[in-house]
């Protein structure tokens, strides 16, 4: 795998002391609530699994599945839910847990889909944030790192479901996905 990443954009320990900064923020946030964490799967699944243990406050966890991506590099712009929640929210404050915030397609048509659903409020953490490619009027309420517009796997991220399992945030050779 570390033949196909260019360079690392991310190390695993600056990954780890955002990760603790989130939970303490979030933590202070929602000391008096009743959280539910969204792990919107499957690229969150990391960052959700380090962030719940930053956390110093009772969550209950949730995971969704959904889908815009495919196997290519870019959002195709259509949500498809492939695992809906198990849990009624009605009594919760959701935070949806996030990997990276692109388009924010996905992000915006959960936020509407759940505020359906009549949760307490709806807050959204993401770990990464690529303003630059954004089309949907979405932001994160917490944010690990802003990115440039490169193509990044690792911690969660994939391309074509490989490179999930690295420890950092590395960025993919174009060479590998046929870019440019």
């Amino acid at each position: 795998m570390m033949q196909d990443i260019k360079e690392v954009w991310i190390s695993e320990e600056e990954l780890q002391q955002k990760v603790k900064e989130l939970g303490a923020k979030i933590s202070e946030d929602y000391k008096d609530k009743n959280l539910l964490m969204v792990s919107v799967l499957k690229g969150s699944v990391v960052f959700m699994a380090d962030l719940m243990r930053a956390i110093t406050v009772p969550a209950a966890i949730d995971i969704m599945s959904v889908s815009s991506y495919g196997a290519g590099t870019k959002s195709t712009g259509v949500v498809r839910i492939i695992k809906d929640l198990d849990t009624n929210v009605a009594d919760y404050d959701l935070l949806l847990v996030e990997d990276i915030l692109d388009s924010g397609n996905t992000l915006a048509y959960l936020r509407e889909l759940l505020s359906d659903r009549h949760p307490r409020s709806i807050k959204i953490a993401t770990l990464l944030d690529k303003p630059s490619r954004r089309t949907a009027d979405i932001h994160a309420d917490y944010m690990g790192f802003e990115i440039a517009d490169q193509f990044v796997v690792g911690y969660g991220l994939d391309y074509n479901e490989k490179y999930r399992n690295l420890s950092f945030i590395g960025i993919l050779k174009p060479c590998v996905y046929g870019g440019e």
